[in-house]
């Protein structure tokens, strides 16, 4: 059977693939797994969720299923997915549940399980919460049955944590912001408005029905439009549970997660931050990052894709920033996961304190042309072995020179090859990437 926790949590279609009961199963397996793992005190849970109508739903179910095996639950409403993770440390939880389905479309939804502390749990503690799932407990009764009680205050908490560790303030930048009537909604505005900025909030107003719907880091054309509209610096655009950001320029061009990392980097080096002055990517990080770092004099680790390989090689090694193309960053001093709040009040930050434009910063460093097929394959396994395919990749690598890429990378849930390719120009990137594709479908 497929494992039931993908890389970010349980997902599916809410009240089809992920049932009130699926979620009530995964909370009660939770709750006594942890009471399992230590018998010292009652389990306290922190839930969460995004403003999407089954989370409604949903945040009863995992709710019932907690305090069903004696854990008390703090509930904290509509709020970013980081937000429920500082809230876990800061109120000192067991266990946080956030439920969203991040920039998926309405219909879905998620459910993502924070160990104490706030730090994402473990495959092996998922894996135990899987076997627990379905099976009879004691169940308690009378007063050892969890109790519910809300955090009224919890949004604020998270934003004044925000403030204190953002290095300076805001005065002076006009920031349009896109919620994607998410999560964010509320806790964005208000983090840039306190911090000293001038802020324009769109898509925030939302309804249970809205969220992701042609706005917010999946429709960035929305937000440049708005900021070429209203002549702000730059815009700041949120996924549905706000764990990353992309942004605007004043003049409306994308500033991708590769671009905000080597502004932040430069930043954190500057201040004496940035740990061995190393930066933590993923192997799908543009080369131009990796040429920029390199002339700052900032070494760049990569990792496999996916934030949790970026978490865990920033815990191994005490490194303080990491992240990828896609807008998630992590500053581990601050926060447990990517944080999109946390990333553009940096971003704003430094535009304020060097007082130059998103576009100058952005500048240190130039996004090569980046194209990517995907390539339907009979055997990925194949593929791997195929000299053909090695001996291909070898002839575009010497024509590219240390001028472009190349990356094949097997897909983790199908018969598919990706073929990536970076080049000085989009034609020469196009070409190189269609070639090796044709080597790649041609295995059998």
């Amino acid at each position: 059977m497929a494992r039931l926790f993908g890389t970010d949590g349980v997902r599916g279609l809410a009240n089809a693939d992920l049932t009130p009961e699926l979620a009530m199963s995964v909370a009660a397996a939770a709750a006594r797994v942890l009471a399992e793992h230590d018998r010292s005190h009652r389990p306290v849970a922190v839930v969460g969720r995004d403003p999407r109508a089954s989370s409604e739903m949903l945040d009863a179910a995992v709710t019932a299923g907690l305090t069903s095996a004696g854990a008390d639950v703090l509930r904290v409403g509509a709020l970013p997915t980081p937000a429920v993770a500082y809230l876990v440390a800061a109120l000192g939880a067991d266990i946080g549940v956030m439920i969203s389905a991040s920039h998926n479309a309405m219909p879905d939804n998620g459910i993502k399980l924070f160990a104490a502390g706030g730090h994402k749990l473990p495959d092996e503690v998922e894996d135990e919460i899987e076997q627990h799932m379905g099976t009879g407990f004691d169940r308690p009764t009378g007063a050892a049955i969890g109790r519910v009680r809300d955090v009224p205050d919890a949004e604020t908490q998270y934003v004044e944590h925000l403030l204190k560790v953002t290095p300076h303030r805001l005065d002076g930048v006009k920031v349009v912001v896109d919620c994607a009537n998410g999560a964010a909604s509320v806790a964005a505005p208000d983090a840039y408005r306190r911090a000293g900025a001038e802020v324009i909030a769109i898509n925030a107003n939302p309804d249970g029905l809205n969220i992701n719907d042609g706005c917010g880091s999946t429709h960035i054309d929305v937000v440049a439009a708005a900021v070429r509209e209203h002549g702000a610096d730059l815009g700041i655009a949120h996924d549905g549970d706000a764990d990353r950001c992309l942004a605007v320029d004043a003049d409306g061009n994308p500033v991708d997660g590769d671009q905000i990392l080597a502004v932040l980097a430069l930043a954190m080096r500057d201040a004496g931050e940035l740990y061995e002055d190393t930066l933590v990517a993923t192997v799908m990080s543009n080369l131009g990052l990796h040429i920029a770092m390199k002339e700052a004099k900032i070494n760049l680790r990569t990792t496999a894709v996916g934030d949790r390989y970026v978490l865990q090689d920033l815990k191994a090694g005490g490194y303080s920033l990491g992240g990828e193309q896609s807008g998630h960053v992590v500053l581990p001093a601050h926060a447990t996961t990517g944080d999109g709040l946390l990333t553009a009040l940096r971003l704003m930050a430094r535009m304020a304190e060097t007082g130059k434009s998103l576009a100058d910063l952005a500048g240190v460093m130039r996004r090569l042309p980046q194209v990517l097929i995907n390539v339907k394959v009979s055997d990925k396994a194949a593929v791997a072995k195929a000299s053909s395919v090695s001996e291909a990749v070898a002839a575009v690598e010497a024509e590219l020179g240390d001028t472009g890429r190349v990356l094949l990378r097997p897909s983790g849930t199908e018969q598919l090859v990706r073929v990536m390719v970076e080049a000085t120009s989009h034609e020469q990137a196009e070409s190189a990437a269609q070639r090796l594709a044709g080597v790649v479908s041609s295995v059998h």
